[in-house]
């Protein structure tokens, strides 16, 4: 089954790390919305990629703005 491009959100973050019990992860993870997500860290942009059929660019910015990191949306 194809992915659906629409469907993927790509934004430039100050995500620096990922660790296996950090807020971003919590959220990311247990959102019902968010089928996939990932995170560049090596990036210079720290490139989060989010697959989500229902939530809106601006929502995913939200959802990251609210645990204390910058988030724009790259097009």
């Amino acid at each position: 089954m194809e992915t659906n491009l629409n469907t993927i959100h790509i934004f430039k973050t100050d995500i620096g790390e990922i660790t296996p019990n950090c807020a971003i992860r919590q959220i990311l993870d247990n959102h019902s919305e968010i089928q996939e997500w990932s995170i560049d860290c090596e990036d210079i942009d720290c490139v989060l990629r989010v697959v989500s059929e229902t939530l809106t660019p601006e929502e995913i910015i939200t959802l990251i703005n609210k645990i204390g990191h910058e988030c724009q949306e790259l097009s």
